[in-house]
């Protein structure tokens, strides 16, 4: 007889609340192990399979329970039981595991929603067969399948859900419709089963003796507690997870705004080497400095970029180990890059170590320093060329005042010398002496000549000149000069400009560069005197230049002694062979002339000495011949002069040399002592002063006598350059060391220069 069942309302709304949290918690846990990776992961499907089958199972029992048999005792096989648990267990972890392979196609998940499904059905009816009840049990075909298939579709939704990440709305829904599916494939399943009275059961053994409804809370309880525990743990794992991703995110960051920021450095190289001194990144700074991209240098060993000689030496290994040993290394020297190109670098590396301090790399910064090093080395140089031209003019200024008094001596010497030739007895033996004295004086005063071309404050007439006339009209002298062991080549190109110098001067000059080439060529050789136009030298004002050379093919010089050649009384000559006041002298002419003397030499090479020469104004035309001299004017026999100068052995030397020409002198030894003798002298013929005088000087002296006595004449005496170009211009000049010929001829010009358009005491009051 067919014996109906009942069920309890509670425990059945209890069933399906424990499948939908199941069904919840299982796709949680099944998010979680996607999101892991390793042994995690394999901890999470077994969890989520735990919560899914368990949950299933509780479910099954559950309804079970809510499952009563009027006046029929239910017992359950407890190994029949353990079988049903185990089932879903198993096969939904198969499931799982399908869900959780990346990108699981439709066919992989049917086919594990059908084994899941079935496995679940499964469980349903072994779960049935565990009963032990006095009625026979039958199942009719059409529910089985209805159970089957509601088994299989919620099976395969749960997979489809499990391989997706969805978020709490979408899982709590979807939880529910799982939940109400696994439900309705029990109570479908159970809605088919047939219960038909037969003999009572005996000796059944298992579950039972517990009230239906104490057993299925305390089932519930058991798998809401794992279930929560499971969420807990789920919930754990997602903070962690989250925390770990926005550290992880922060961290990618932080790489991507350094990657970047060492991308946008273009004026330094920065980059990686590992702990061999290996390239292991690149940024676009070191592509820019070094030429090499970042696929064509990365593995490529630090020593790469080094010179061979700096390899050759092991910089490279020294700057990893110093780097290594002292946490720093910093240095300057050549790099080289990829188009061999070399640049100066300053380089730092420094050493990168990980938390237990064991070396894993270096970081390495290089920085282009061409352009600094550059300008440092040309400041060094403007700094050592004006300690150089300070030292010159220092030097000059003192060679000056050298010059000036000893000028003074030799003018008194020469004068004296002179005198006394006309009062010695003809003795050819104190004539010779005599001689030697007037030889030795006269070689002091070309000494003081080139000493004040060197200081330049020798008095100049530039002039017009036309280089390859000045040096084929002196070539007979320079030949002679030389001997016949050295050969003269010049080269002038056609249409040479003038060059505006002292002619006298410079042919002094050139015939000091042939005797110097000469000495450089002891065995013999060939000087070449050549010129050219060309553009000034960086040193000089803008311009045109004529650049006379002579070059040899002698010796040459070293670096150190071409920086000394310039200076004055600095030789390379033996003792006795020359004074050192050559090239000075050469470079004192250019310098006063507006130009540079130049020299370049190497040793074997020889030297070239260049003079660099203003081109002369077009309306200079050509040089202007000298006037024919008028006829001597009769001078008196007696005139009365006064004589003028600081320094007594010049004064009165002067005076007697004058006195013996038959004139009267009055002396005075400065410009207030000759003004206050001017009112008391009476009448006076000529005034004979020195320039370079304290407190006035001649040209001050002469403005003064001119307001008093405009139609007095006078000499302006000097061997020093000093007098301004603006004064004095009319006045007769006198250079010292004179000779009584040349005191004589100067008294002379000063008488035939009289008349208002050339006196000099009118010049003087009317030049102000």
């Amino acid at each position: 007889m067919h014996q109906p069942g009942t069920h309890d309302t509670l425990l059945v709304a209890l069933s399906v609340l424990i499948a939908a949290s199941a069904a919840y918690t299982a796709l949680d846990l099944a998010a979680r192990m996607r999101a892991a990776s390793g042994w995690p992961r394999a901890a999470w499907l077994v969890t989520a399979a735990l919560a899914m089958g368990g949950g299933i199972w509780s479910m099954h029992f559950v309804a079970m329970l809510a499952f009563t048999l009027p006046g029929v005792s239910v017992r359950y096989d407890l190994a029949l039981t353990l079988v049903s648990l185990a089932l879903p267990v198993a096969v939904t972890a198969l499931g799982f595991l399908i869900a959780a392979r990346e990108n699981p196609g439709r066919l992989a998940l049917g086919a594990g929603g059908l084994v899941m499904g079935c496995g679940v059905a499964a469980m349903h009816y072994t779960g049935m067969a565990a009963m032990r009840l006095p009625l026979d049990l039958g199942h009719e075909p059409g529910w089985v399948a209805a159970s089957l298939l509601i088994a299989i579709g919620a099976a395969t939704i749960a997979l489809r859900l499990a391989s997706r990440t969805v978020g709490f709305a979408p899982r709590l829904g979807a939880a529910l419709v799982m939940g109400l599916a696994i439900a309705g494939m029990h109570y479908a399943a159970m809605q088919g089963a047939v219960f038909t009275a037969t003999a009572p059961v005996e000796g059944a053994e298992g579950l039972g003796g517990v009230r239906q409804t104490h057993l299925a809370f305390w089932v519930a309880g058991t798998t809401f507690l794992i279930l929560v525990l499971a969420l807990i743990a789920a919930l754990f794992d997602r903070l962690v997870a989250d925390r770990a991703e926005r550290e992880a995110a922060a961290l990618r960051e932080s790489e991507d705004r350094f990657r970047l920021l060492l991308q946008s450095v273009t004026d330094y190289a920065i980059f990686m080497l590992d702990a061999d001194g290996r390239v292991a990144n690149w940024n676009a700074g070191a592509e820019r400095i070094k030429g090499y991209s970042e696929r064509e240098v990365l593995g490529t060993h630090l020593s790469h970029f080094y010179t061979p000689e700096d390899r050759a030496a092991g910089l490279p290994e020294q700057a990893l180990r110093l780097a290594a040993q002292a946490n720093t290394f910093e240095h300057e020297g050549w790099r080289v890059r990829k188009d061999g190109s070399r640049f100066w670098a300053s380089v730092v590396i420094d050493p990168v170590r990980d938390r237990d301090g064991r070396l894993v790399g270096y970081a390495k910064v290089t920085r282009d320093i061409t352009e600094r090093k550059q300008a440092q080395e040309a400041l060094e140089q403007a700094r050592t060329a004006l300690f150089q031209a300070q030292k010159m003019e220092a030097i000059g200024q003192l060679t000056g005042g050298v010059a000036h008094d000893f000028n003074n001596l030799l003018m008194a010497v020469l004068g004296s010398l002179e005198l006394l030739r006309k009062r010695l007895p003809d003795d050819p033996r104190l004539l010779r002496l005599l001689d030697n004295a007037v030889q030795g004086a006269q070689r002091g005063a070309a000494l003081t000549q080139r000493m004040l071309a060197f200081a330049r404050r020798q008095d100049l007439k530039p002039e017009a000149v036309a280089l390859p006339t000045l040096v084929d009209g002196m070539s007979d002298l320079l030949q002679r000069s030389i001997g016949p062991a050295v050969r003269i080549e010049t080269r002038f190109p056609a249409g040479l400009p003038a060059a505006q110098v002292d002619a006298n001067q410079l042919e002094l000059a050139l015939l000091n560069l042939a005797v110097n080439a000469r000495d450089a060529m002891p065995e013999g050789g060939t000087i070449t005197i050549a010129a050219r136009e060309d553009a000034a030298p960086v040193d000089l004002a803008e311009g045109r230049y004529v650049c006379l050379s002579v070059a040899d093919s002698g010796q040459g010089m070293d670096a150190e002694t071409l920086a000394r050649a310039q200076e004055p009384f600095f030789t390379t000559k033996g003792v006795g062979k020359g004074t050192g006041l050559g090239l000075s002298m050469v470079h004192g002419l250019a310098e006063q002339s507006r130009g540079r003397l130049v020299l370049r030499s190497r040793p074997g090479t020889g030297t070239v000495a260049e003079i660099w020469l203003p081109v002369a104004p077009a309306e200079a035309g050509e040089p202007v011949p000298a006037a024919t001299p008028a006829q001597a004017q009769a001078v008196p026999r007696r005139m009365t002069m006064l004589v003028v100068d600081d320094d007594p052995l010049v004064l009165e030397n002067t005076a007697a040399m004058l006195e013996d020409l038959g004139h009267r002198v009055i002396e005075a030894r400065s410009g207030q002592e000759a003004l206050g003798l001017l009112g008391r002298a009476g009448a006076l013929d000529l005034v004979i002063t020195d320039q370079a005088m304290p407190g006035m000087t001649g040209t001050q002296l002469l403005r003064a006598i001119a307001a008093a006595r405009p139609e007095l004449r006078a000499i302006l005496a000097s061997g020093y350059a000093e007098i301004p170009a603006d004064e004095g211009s009319a006045v007769p000049r006198l250079s010292k060391p004179f000779d009584q010929d040349g005191l004589a001829r100067a008294i002379e010009s000063a008488l035939r220069g009289g008349g208002p358009e050339t006196s000099a005491l009118r010049r003087s009051r009317t030049g102000g």
